[in-house]
Parts: structure tokens; C-alpha cells; sequence
């Protein structure tokens, strides 16, 4: 509190009055208004920006209009007088006013014009390709004609128009492939299922034959695919009522505040269980982000319309967390909610099961006791599956039998990755909810050797704090001895003990225990990996984090971190072993991936990998390790168009021009964010997209030098020109020559209605330019705007921003 100039009256802490400030975003002199009014009153005003780069930005919109603001260095006072005005770097979760205190912390998040969230949504967009950020000399990257190279960093090349920046790839054999950065949406990190594979050779012999046998294995798969999806859309079920009698009191009855990806997941299913033929959907999403509350809405409309529901989770404990919730949520309704597992005893279980075949119980939470041969129901309607690859193949089998006729909602934690969304269209129905809830915070993770101190202080913080603690102890021979060694460096502390091994209702009792805080620490085995929900836990200490995979340890971290507190994870090591170069690798993966939905990070590849084969339901790990997972997936989207009669050949168009396009380093100073924009340029798919990012660039880095804006319109003729079917557009002199492909007799009819337009040759045609390229570029621009009209429906509908999604970001920034 010193360095804030607070006084706190000689306690360890201090209770302040505060209010929340609302973001305004874009509004810079509406702000500028609002320091004046905050310094009249006296205040000193504080101004949090995440990085460098956004406290520059800050200083620089400031200093437009007349107002120099200092920035502060580390270790200096960071409010030193009253009215004053000044800039830090540093994180804030909201805005907010100390009115007593006379002192102002603003944002910067709520200041400039883009978000978090919005930037995150806009980085997935585009053809599939795994961001290049992450990218380091001698990483393996796979080439889409090439195959698998290694990458030995960037280079700059003169030439006649002046001099860009390529990517440098070694080839078997000494080759060396130079990579354009128009062409860095070919290039994408290697991910497979195990070790590399060798290099390909530069003549292409090796990874044809290879593309060519993955694209055979996965013909099956595309075929089930197409086939399943068609017989889907055939079959007759039943169509809900539109709107349910309860969808408002469920919507009130949510204390939380929907995220954008939580409201349209919840959109999705209700119109799909909306429609005659039965629903199938998929929803993806990251531990703690609000999957549960899809299911209650969709379980409100079932019921309101007389249908039963079954929610079938891998766990009894799991089932048991359910049924709490789904009890609380529907206390106010005439909903009777009932749970069947090997928590309730034999005369229980029969009780339910022969209510719930009389239609007297509304909805039924259970594990695989639920798909039991002695359990039915009267009129079930809608069935909710956890994890179903959790389940074994006998269980899968009741479940295909539950599933005819009624709408089905699957739910998954494992990351469904964004490539393998974009394959499966049109295929699966998937709703992904990638944005973390309002006010939660990343778990903080550290790696320590294992020991008294550490263990003791971190344990000491959480109960200061009233919190509880998760300790992690994955052998259950030596549970008492970790008990007594939790003992001695947390005296006075509350412990149970809870592993696999234990009787069901013993283990029942002691979760229940824990949950009603009757103690302050679970010494427990990795049984909390899946699914539990304890808010008032937001410490865990994982044992021999070393000997645990990356898939454990990212579940595990999950179950902490669940309310607005930052919560701590230690991944504790031996502290007299040396770790394996894996195992270190795995935990500062871990250690360092503490953004939060990180399960869709590169670093949780093995997750993602999982998951794919969770999803199509074979053993693709082989393929996967062949081709990497990027090319894997662009594979799957090929065959799955054949499947369905489409072509797939994509038609690039040649273009030459006077100018060309660059990011300069002096303007985005890290490689690894300008190959990351080359990138996302590269695989824009719609204008919108170009202008997008355009404003988001200028507002990370300042308004764009002349080469950064000629990339930038480059990229939007060459979309233009994909989306209208021209085949080549050269510029010389002060004319523009364009050439299109044979048959497109549409398109050539547009051409010769154009005035200004002059016919060249069977497929040519010219235009004059008025010079200089900015006139030249709108005259483009203009041009094949007006070729557009004249592309087929198919084409444009797979090339443009999905529906709503430009007009819903626009919206958002007004």
C-alpha cells in the first residue's frame, strides 16, 4: 500500500470504499474530458497498461491532444501527488475509483479500441494454420508442396523492386527452400503424435506419396462423415417449442454474467433442439468456462415441452457436483431432479429407475448406472453425455441405442482445435467457448523442488486468505506418510484423505465434507482430475508433477482458479533427481502457458491431438505423425468436400505489381509478431478481415508506415480477385492487365459490360490506371467489387466471414 500512498492504519491490509469505472473504448477525447474532471476533483490518475507497447500508445494518443504523461519506471512511487496524471505497466481486472482516497486506476484495456476478446476471436479466422508466435530457430515446420523442413530463422533478399523478408527451410540433403511471406499461410509448426519424422527432399517424391496414403485412410472416415450427418438431417424427432416457458427465469437465475461465446453456444442449441430433425452437437470448451449452463438451459426448454433428460458424466462424484447444481437451479420450478449412481443404495436406485420409467422423475443425472439394461424412460427427450470418450465400448453401444430419436448434447473439456473445427464443417455441429468468464484469472504456476518451506508457506497463503487447498499425492501407498509430512508444515490445518481405492460412500462422505468446508486441505490422488467444481479452492500442490502427463497436469491446474481469486498452482519436483529433458520440457510448457483458455494453446498438442481422435473416432495418431497436424486436418477438409461432390481445387491468382509489401522491423520491432501477422494477412479470407486488422495493428503499433498499408491492400486485391475467380491481375506502366480463366463466361460478360475495360484476347482483358497507387489501388478495388456479383454462390459463401460475425464485431467497437 506504500507505493500507493495508502495508509493502512499498521494492519496487513486495508478496507477502502471503491467504484467501477466503465470501459470507453475508442472514446479518447470523452476520456481526456474525464482526467479533467477527475483532476479538478483532486484525484491522481493511474493509467495500467499490459505492456510497453500499449503504454506508448497510451502516451502517444495523450500527447495529440497536448498532454504529456510520464511513464513510470519500476520501483518508482507510482502516485506521488494530488491531480497529477501518470502511466504504468501493469494488469488490472477492471477499472475503478478510491473516492476517499483521491486516487483514479484506468486500463488501457478500456481505453483503446481493441480487446482481448476480440483479438482472440480474430487471430483464429482464415484458412486452417497454427500461429508462427510460438516459433523458434530449428523447429520443424511442414510445407504444404514441400513436406517437413527445419527452420534456420528469416533473411532478407534484395531484388529489382527493392529488398523483403523470407523464411529459410533446410531439406534433406542440404536443400534450402526460401519462403515469401505471401506465402507463409503454406508454412505451419510440425505437431505430431510422437518424434519428428526425417526431412523431405526439395523434389516433392516423398511427401506426395505420403499425402497421398493419409488422404486414402481418411476417405472412410469422410465418408462415415458425410453419410452420418445426411442421415441425421433426414430423420424425423422432435421440434421444441421456440420459446420455453422457463427460458427467462433459468436466464435470470444465472448469478454470472454470459461470456459472447457461452450466449451463442446457448443460442446453437436451443435452435437446433428447435428444429424437426434431432440435435447432435458438440460443445468444446475449457475447464470453468460455462459448458454446465449450456446443459441447464437446454435441460429447462426439454422439460418445459414434457420431454425427460438424462445427463450421463464419467464419475460418481462428478454426478453427484451435477446433481447439486441442477437441484439449486431448479428449486423455484416444478422440476423433480433425481441422481442414479453407486452413491445411492440398491433400494434407491431401483426407487428412481422405476419412477423414471413412470415419467415421474423430469431429470435423471447419472454415471454408466444410467445405461444399465434395467433403467428406461417414458418420454426422454433430451440426453446430455460428459466426456463420452471416458466411456467404455459397451457403454458407447447404449448410448448409440439411447441416442435414436432424441436430441443429444455431448460435452468436452478436451480441446477441439480450431484447423479441425474449420475440416469438420459442415459435417459435426460444433460450438466452441473459448472466452474465460468475466473477472476470472489465469492460475499463476510455478515448478519448485519438493520441500518443508514451500509447501508449508504455500499452504500458510491460501488459509490466510480463507481459502482451501488441493494437494496432490498420486501414490496411494504413501498417502499416510504425506499426511503426516502435511501435518507437520501446516499445524492446526483441517486434512482428509480421499483416493480411488476407497469405498464409495466413504468417499462420498469425504468429499462432502470438504465441500462443506469441514476441512481445510484434500490430500487426494489424481480422482479430482475430472469435472469437480470448488470455488473456495484456489491452491494446488501437484507431488511429482514431473511423473504426470501434460494432459493430468492441464486438468488438474483447472481445478483451481474457478472464482475471481488468483489462484496458485505448484508443480513440485524431487528436489535431489534431475528431471529427463521431457519432463522439463512438459512442466515449463505448463509453467509458462498461463493465459487462460490455454487448452487451445500449441503447447497442449497432446490434448488436441487426443481430442481430434476422440472426435472422429479412430486411431489417427500415425497419420497425425506423418504429415503434422495442421496438414493432417487440411486433408480431412479436402476428401470431406470430394465426399460431398465438391471440388476443392483452389484456384490462386498471379499477381504483379509496382509495389510491394512489408512489415517493417522498425515498426513491429519482435520477429515472431510480424511472422504472426504474415501470417494472419496471409490467410485472411474476407476484406472485412484486411480493415480489421488494420485498425488493430495501428492501435498495437501506431499508424502503419507506407509498406505495412501496401501489404495490407495487396492482400485485400489478391482476396478480391480469389473471390471473383480472376486468374492473374499485372500491372504495368498505367495499365492493369487481367486474365481469367477458360468458361467463365460470366465473369467474362462482366468484363466487357465495364466501362473503361478494353478486350484483349480470348481470356485477357486491360484498363487504364490514373496513378499513383493509392488511385490505382481504389480503382482496383472498385473494379472487382463490381466482378464480385458475378462470382458462383458456392465460392463466395466458402470464402466469406461467417455470417454476423463482421457485423457483430463492428457493433461491439460502436
Amino acid at each position: 500500500l506504500d507505493p500507493l500512498g495508502l495508509d493502512s492504519g499498521g494492519t496487513p491490509g486495508a478496507l477502502l470504499a471503491a467504484e467501477r469505472l466503465s470501459p470507453i473504448r475508442g472514446r479518447v477525447d470523452a476520456f481526456v474530458e474525464q482526467i479533467a474532471s477527475w483532476r479538478k476533483a483532486g484525484d491522481h490518475i493511474l493509467l495500467a497498461a499490459e505492456d510497453r507497447t500499449q503504454a506508448l500508445r497510451l502516451q502517444a494518443l495523450l500527447r495529440e491532444r497536448e498532454m504529456e504523461v510520464p511513464l513510470l519506471t519500476p520501483g518508482s512511487s507510482l502516485l506521488e501527488e494530488r491531480g497529477g496524471l501518470s502511466i504504468a505497466e501493469g494488469r488490472l481486472t477492471s477499472s475503478f475509483r478510491l473516492p476517499g482516497e483521491g486516487r483514479v486506476f484506468f486500463r488501457s484495456e478500456d481505453l483503446l479500441v481493441t480487446s482481448m476478446g476480440r483479438a482472440r476471436r480474430r487471430a483464429g479466422r482464415g484458412r486452417p494454420g497454427e500461429g508462427l508466435r510460438d516459433l523458434r530457430v530449428n523447429d520443424c515446420l511442414v510445407h504444404v508442396d514441400h513436406g517437413l523442413g527445419r527452420y534456420l530463422g528469416t533473411q532478407i533478399i534484395e531484388h529489382a523492386e527493392g529488398e523483403d523478408e523470407f523464411l529459410t527451410l533446410a531439406y534433406a540433403g542440404g536443400d534450402r527452400l526460401y519462403v515469401p511471406m505471401d506465402d507463409v499461410d503454406k508454412v505451419h509448426i510440425y505437431r505430431g503424435a510422437g518424434e519428428s519424422p526425417p526431412l523431405d527432399r526439395l523434389d516433392g517424391s516423398r511427401w506426395d506419396k505420403t499425402k497421398k496414403g493419409v488422404k486414402k485412410a481418411l476417405q472412410a472416415i469422410a465418408r462415415d462423415l458425410v453419410r452420418l450427418y445426411a442421415e441425421r438431417s433426414a430423420a424425423a424427432g422432435f421440434a421444441f417449442a421456440q420459446d420455453g416457458a422457463w427460458d427467462r427465469e433459468m436466464a435470470a437465475g444465472f448469478e454470472y454474467e454470459e461470456t459472447p461465446d457461452q450466449e451463442q453456444a446457448i443460442r446453437d442449441v436451443l435452435a437446433d433442439m428447435e428444429r424437426p430433425r434431432p440435435m447432435d452437437r458438440l460443445i468444446c470448451g475449457d475447464v470453468g468456462y460455462g459448458k454446465t449452463e449450456v446443459a441447464l438451459r437446454a435441460a429447462a426448454r426439454a422439460v418445459s415441452c414434457g420431454k425427460q433428460v438424462a445427463l450421463v458424466v464419467p464419475t460418481t462424484l462428478l454426478a453427484h457436483q451435477h446433481w447439486d447444481t441442477f437441484k439449486e437451479r431448479f428449486a423455484e420450478l416444478p422440476v423433480k431432479v433425481e441422481m442414479l449412481s453407486r452413491f445411492r443404495s440398491r433400494k434407491e436406485q431401483a426407487e428412481v429407475a422405476g419412477r423414471l420409467g413412470a415419467g415421474k422423475v423430469d431429470i435423471v443425472i447419472g454415471t454408466h448406472r444410467l445405461l444399465q439394461e434395467d433403467v428406461s424412460f417414458k418420454d426422454l427427450g433430451l440426453l446430455i453425455v460428459d466426456e463420452e470418450h471416458r466411456f467404455g465400448v459397451s457403454h458407447k453401444e447404449r448410448l448409440k441405442k439411447l441416442k435414436i430419436d432424441v436430441d443429444v448434447l455431448t460435452m468436452t473439456a478436451t480441446p477441439i482445435p480450431r484447423t479441425l473445427q474449420l475440416a469438420l464443417s459442415g459435417t459435426r455441429d460444433l460450438s466452441v467457448i473459448e472466452t474465460p468468464p468475466r473477472h476470472r484469472l489465469a492460475p499463476r504456476t510455478y515448478i519448485a523442488r519438493f520441500g518443508a518451506k514451500v509447501a508449508g508457506d504455500a499452504i500458510r497463503r491460501e488459509l490466510d486468505r480463507g481459502g482451501q487447498v488441493f494437494f496432490v499425492h498420486n501414490r496411494v501407498g504413501s498417502l499416510p506418510a504425506m499426511a503426516r509430512f502435511i501435518r507437520q508444515v501446516a499445524p492446526g490445518a483441517r486434512l482428509l484423505v480421499a483416493h480411488g481405492q476407497m469405498k464409495e460412500r466413504e468417499l462420498e462422505q469425504v468429499m462432502e465434507d470438504f465441500v462443506s468446508r469441514k476441512a481445510d486441505i484434500l490430500l487426494c490422488t489424481t480422482i479430482i482430475e475430472s469435472g469437480l467444481d470448488i470455488p473456495t479452492v484456489n491452491t494446488i500442490l501437484i507431488n511429482r508433477a514431473d511423473a504426470l502427463g501434460m494432459a493430468q497436469l492441464y486438468q488438474l491446474r483447472g481445478r483451481v482458479g474457478r472464482d475471481r481469486f488468483q489462484a496458485h498452482a505448484y508443480l513440485l519436483v524431487p528436489g535431489g533427481e534431475a528431471l529427463t529433458q521431457e519432463a522439463r520440457e512438459r512442466l515449463q510448457a505448463l509453467e509458462e502457458l498461463s493465459e487462460l483458455g490455454g487448452g487451445f494453446k500449441l503447447a497442449m498438442r497432446d490434448l488436441e491431438i487426443r481430442g481430434s481422435g476422440h472426435l472422429l473416432g479412430h486411431r489417427q495418431s500415425g497419420h497425425i505423425a506423418a504429415v503434422g497436424f495442421e496438414m493432417y486436418c487440411r486433408l480431412l477438409e479436402e476428401v470431406i468436400q470430394e465426399s460431398k461432390g465438391h471440388a476443392v481445387e483452389r484456384r490462386e491468382p498471379d499477381l504483379v505489381f509496382p509495389v510491394a509489401g512489408s512489415i517493417p522491423p522498425a515498426w513491429v520491432p519482435a520477429q515472431a509478431e510480424r511472422l504472426e501477422i504474415y501470417r494472419r494477412v496471409a490467410a485472411s479470407a474476407a476484406p472485412q478481415e484486411i480493415r480489421e486488422m488494420e485498425r488493430e495493428l495501428a492501435d498495437r503499433f501506431g499508424p502503419p508506415p507506407a509498406r505495412a498499408q501496401q501489404l495490407l491492400q495487396l492482400a485485400e486485391i489478391r482476396i478480391r480477385c480469389r473471390r471473383c475467380g480472376v486468374k492473374s491481375v499485372h500491372v504495368r506502366g498505367r495499365e492493369a492487365h487481367f486474365e481469367i480463366f477458360p468458361g467463365d463466361y460470366e465473369l467474362s460478360a462482366a468484363f466487357l459490360e465495364t466501362p473503361g475495360i478494353t478486350f484483349t484476347g480470348s481470356h485477357s482483358f486491360r484498363c487504364a490506371l490514373p496513378g499513383p497507387w493509392e488511385k490505382d489501388f481504389q480503382r482496383l478495388v472498385r473494379l472487382l467489387e463490381t466482378f464480385e456479383a458475378c462470382a458462383p454462390e458456392e465460392e463466395a459463401e466458402a470464402l466469406a466471414v461467417p455470417a454476423g460475425e463482421a457485423d457483430e464485431e463492428e457493433g461491439g467497437e460502436a
